[in-house]
């Protein structure tokens, strides 16, 4: 099991969203600064997320991306507002290791297909949801398309991971919705990246029961800024499993 930091930007700050509603955010800082912090603790890969260009639909925060693949030894992944080939091979040019489809996964499934045919693995599509149903455009959109059909239509794609969000959940700290981690795991076949509610070491535990089913990494994020998890700690509980 890998624990994923995770950086979410707005206005060049790094931020948490309330159930991803932009009317209530808390900033944290620099994230520059914040994510040197995590990759000095011991993180091995962290999760960037544009919220500026989540809601306009293109990159809005490329220079603080720019400037945290310089000065970072570990690599990142990138969500965010990415919706062509040029997007996603500036990203991976300019040294972004993953790059995350979102909203492209529901509206442009042949960019998903081209993608995946070009860079393989560096390709991971995020599935946000509330009640099992795929919201987009920084969720901020409803669709009317279940998240477990989401992920049959993207591993069809030649997609090999998914980051499955529980939108009720995120920057809850109420805890991950386990069960339906479990059965989208247990339906699409897929590597997933568990996100969305993470608030104690048990939930990382109960976390890590998951493992069996396809569930390698997880996504901390106001846990460790609101010091309910210490990174530290939870890097020892998953490298001791």
């Amino acid at each position: 099991m890998l624990i994923v930091p995770a950086i979410d930007m707005l206005n060049g700050e790094c931020i948490r969203l309330y159930k991803g509603d932009y009317k209530q955010v808390t900033v944290y800082g620099d994230p520059v600064e914040i994510a040197l912090k995590w990759q000095s603790i011991g993180a091995k890969l962290l999760h960037l997320v544009d919220l500026d260009g989540a809601e306009a639909g293109n990159p809005k925060n490329l220079e603080v991306v720019k400037k945290l693949v310089e000065v970072l030894d570990i690599p990142v992944e990138l969500g965010g507002g990415i919706r062509s080939m040029e997007t996603i091979r500036m990203y991976l040019d300019l040294g972004v290791s993953r790059v995350i489809l979102g909203t492209a996964a529901v509206e442009n499934k042949a960019l998903v297909a081209c993608a995946a045919a070009v860079y393989g693995e560096k390709i991971v599509v995020g599935i946000d949801a509330v009640g099992g149903m795929v919201k987009t455009k920084g969720w901020l959109e409803d669709t009317k398309l279940s998240a477990v059909d989401l992920a049959h239509e993207m591993r069809e794609l030649g997609i090999s991971r998914i980051i499955y969000t529980d939108i009720d959940r995120d920057g809850t700290l109420a805890g991950p919705n386990l069960q339906e981690t479990e059965n989208i795991a247990r339906e699409s076949n897929l590597r997933i990246t568990a996100s969305g509610g993470m608030s104690s070491l048990k939930d990382v535990k109960n976390v890590l029961k998951l493992e069996q089913y396809g569930v390698d990494e997880v996504i901390l994020g106001k846990s460790i800024y609101e010091g309910k998890i210490d990174l530290s700690e939870a890097l020892r509980l998953v490298e001791g499993e």
